[in-house]
């Protein structure tokens, strides 16, 4: 049983799918049928986690109004605006915070694709953190961690010893204890605890994209299209 609350980071600009995105959010493009984040309402509500709470800044109003239309029902959603620009991730974990009722909760980028089934996240857990990683795509070769025994340590020197960061993730709200309100980025927090053995992870093979360019997205589009 996964945890009952999940973000799901929807604020980014989307700079490098410009000028798609400079009048369709990311979060609302389509693949196939369904846009990004359609998908992973859908998704969470399958596993049971029914509390969402999605951070908006460009172009939010457009995301709270498709959003508000076509979430499946029985989910409690609230949307944390960022109204002075995009917090980053780990400021806009933080000002989401005071509306998520589980600990620990589930986060999940509003921009990727893929086939995880958020049942299998764990709802108890000794980490701070626990991350979902997955092979190096081409894009991104040198990865972010390595996996050794359970836990997420330093990324090697070797880059095929490395995994890429999925976007999916465990927390624990004390990962946050330290933070000021404001913009800041979360990936120093998580590789200062890495070093500490405070975060786990678990690697998966399923199907992962990340839509982040006009390649990435049509590519996205293609492999659904195969299904």
């Amino acid at each position: 049983m996964p945890p009952k609350s999940a973000i799901i980071l929807a604020a980014g600009r989307g700079e490098r799918l410009s000028p798609i995105t400079d009048t369709i959010p990311k979060p609302l493009l389509h693949i196939g049928q369904t846009t990004l984040i359609d998908h992973h309402l859908t998704a969470l509500n399958a596993a049971g986690i029914d509390q969402i709470t999605i951070n908006v800044a460009h172009l939010g109003a457009k995301i709270i109004d498709h959003v508000s239309r076509y979430a499946p029902s029985g989910l409690d959603i609230y949307f944390s605006q960022e109204s002075n620009g995009a917090l980053e991730t780990g400021g806009g974990i933080l000002q989401a915070l005071d509306h998520v009722a589980s600990d620990p909760f589930v986060v999940v980028n509003a921009d990727i694709r893929t086939d995880f089934a958020f049942d299998r996240l764990p709802n108890k857990m000794d980490s701070y953190a626990h991350l979902i990683l997955v092979k190096n795509p081409a894009h991104h070769p040198k990865g972010d961690f390595r996996l050794d025994a359970g836990q997420v340590k330093l990324p090697s020197k070797c880059p095929e010893e490395n995994l890429t960061f999925s976007g999916i993730a465990v927390y624990r709200k004390k990962l946050f204890n330290s933070c000021s309100p404001g913009r800041f980025p979360l990936t120093p927090i998580l590789k200062k605890k890495s070093q500490d053995g405070l975060i786990s992870g678990s690697l998966f093979t399923g199907r992962w994209i990340d839509v982040g360019t006009p390649e990435r997205l049509d590519a996205a589009r293609k492999s659904e299209n195969n299904d």
